[in-house]
């Protein structure tokens, strides 16, 4: 194999975009591995650790394009290097937009488009607070889609958010719907009556689908960022967010998305939701009942749940819903069809709160239930290429995205995984979400179907039988079309849930003995 590195000096190209032309890089075909990558130590030491480390990239300044690529021979190098110029210049050509002006920094911009109220910010994890500070002391919202961000960092750009009576939605926010406008990853959806603060991107992307699905529709989908709710930054984007829903007008219930927070957040969350005037719909996975009704909140356990809850309180006549239940026959005839020691689920998650939500579910009737997120120490994976018992991988999380896209746009890890699962022998169900919408990967299940026909014929070979379950998050104003990507997925003999909640639940199901 031979590697060569082409540097392209200050030539900056947003994380965004960087994910998106590394995976189309290495779809070339003559391509063995590529990264292309701004030249930072954080990529340095991933390259390092790939071993695709060379003097040129060492050499790298922060501000300089990386492209490496690795290919049989320097002639076929050369030739992924013409393509990935290609796939630069239609970068660039495409941004030449007659009505689109391109400023190269936020005074600028600011100067340019006085009108303008928010600003996404994704650059590189070092320069993103600098740039947030100057889009908020601008009297800009600001959507920080960068993360590596320090936490000192992100409680001061909060607090001065606060101070400013802005949004500051960030850092690693992924989801947001502005104005009916989606930001980054997001679902086309109904506008409506239903307003969402999410620290969860799936998580938030899945509850405005049900929404949808039911009828309803949405106002807005504030995002925190992941760690908002942490004891260290204490919810000030969740706080700020019900109180924003609170006075618009627009917004009759608000809704909450979350992995649990820190005990002394949840207290504050739970206290401004004791105060406020609108009905609040919360779904914490694996929150607790009990204090969210005491605090006169409308508890959730899964996301459907809090989806139907939140729409029959907007309003919706329940009669006319069609709550999907589970379809018992199903559950029976899989459970006939599985072995004695296919006893274990293996869940391969691009949403890490699908995840959370179907090991949840899992862990009601299992107490051996293992992840790469799991709190519990003892249950969390010792080595995430490795599954043990039932095993829930969210393959979004820091492990699997270091100097990689995210899964949602590059599914190449996952089905590698897929693959090695599919071969284990005590494995009854895997189950896998598909996630449609804005920045999503143009054909999700396509990318997944050869690896499905082949596991399950290899399956079939070996005298066993192996249960697919795929979700596909996603509404019919996609544009991946989402009857097409569910037509791939049955005509592959998997099965479709039309929910996280259900595939969560049906993957249990299946593999219970003996009920």
């Amino acid at each position: 194999m031979t590697v060569q590195v082409l540097v392209k000096p200050n030539t900056y190209i947003d994380s965004v975009s960087l994910m998106s032309l590394s995976t189309k890089a290495n779809q070339i075909e003559i391509v063995e591995q590529a990264i292309i990558a701004m030249g930072t130590e954080m990529n340095k030491e991933v390259i390092r650790n790939v071993g695709l480390m060379t003097p040129e990239v060492e050499s790298a300044k922060t501000s300089d394009l990386v492209i490496i690529v690795k290919a049989a021979s320097e002639e076929l190098c050369e030739g992924a290097f013409e393509s990935i110029n290609e796939l630069l210049t239609k970068k660039k050509d495409s941004s030449k937009g007659k009505s689109e002006v391109k400023y190269s920094t936020i005074t600028s911009a600011v100067n340019g488009t006085p009108e303008a109220n928010l600003a996404i910010i994704a650059v590189n994890g070092s320069y993103a607070p600098r740039e947030a500070r100057k889009a908020l002391e601008n009297n800009l919202h600001v959507m920080l889609f960068s993360d590596n961000v320090s936490i000192e960092d992100e409680i001061e750009l909060k607090t001065l958010a606060q101070e400013k009576g802005l949004l500051m939605m960030g850092p690693d926010c992924g989801t947001a719907i502005i104005g009916n406008v989606a930001l980054c990853f997001a679902n086309a959806v109904r506008k409506g009556n239903i307003g969402i603060v999410g620290a969860s991107g799936t998580g938030s992307q899945e509850v405005t689908v049900r929404i949808h699905e039911f009828g309803g529709g949405i106002t807005q989908l504030i995002g925190t960022g992941g760690r908002d709710l942490s004891e260290e930054v204490g919810g000030i984007m969740m706080l700020a967010g019900i109180k924003a829903l609170e006075e618009d007008d627009a917004t009759k219930v608000i809704v909450l998305v979350s992995k649990p927070p820190a005990p002394s957040v949840e207290e504050k969350v739970l206290a401004q939701i004791k105060q406020c005037k609108k009905p609040v719909v919360v779904w914490f996975v694996g929150g607790n009942e009990e204090k969210v009704t005491q605090a006169g909140g409308h508890f959730a356990k899964m996301s459907k749940e809090a989806a139907l809850k939140a729409v029959l309180l907007a309003g919706a006549d329940e009669s006319k819903l069609n709550k999907r239940t589970l379809n018992l026959p199903l559950i029976e005839e899989v459970r006939a069809k599985l072995k004695p020691q296919q006893k274990y689920i293996r869940g391969l998650f691009s949403g890490g709160t699908l995840c959370d939500e179907a090991m949840h579910i899992a862990m009601e009737k299992f107490d051996n239930v293992y992840s790469n997120i799991q709190r519990e120490p003892e249950y969390r994976l010792k080595d995430v290429r490795v599954s043990q018992d039932h095993t829930f991988i969210d393959f979004g999380d820091d492990q699997f995205t270091q100097g990689k896209p995210h899964p949602m746009i590059d599914p190449s890890t996952r089905i590698e995984r897929f693959i090695q699962e599919a071969k284990d022998p005590s494995v009854g169900v895997i189950v896998m979400d598909f996630v449609l919408g804005f920045g999503a990967h143009e054909d999700p299940v396509g990318a997944m179907l050869p690896a499905i026909i082949e596991a399950k014929q290899a399956a079939e070979d070996e005298g066993r039988h192996l249960e697919i379950i795929g979700y596909i998050l996603g509404t019919e104003l996609d544009s991946q079309n989402i009857e097409g990507q569910i037509n791939k997925l049955l005509a592959s003999g998997a099965t479709h849930a039309s929910s996280s909640q259900n595939a969560g639940l049906l993957a249990r199901e299946f593999v219970v003995k003996g009920e």
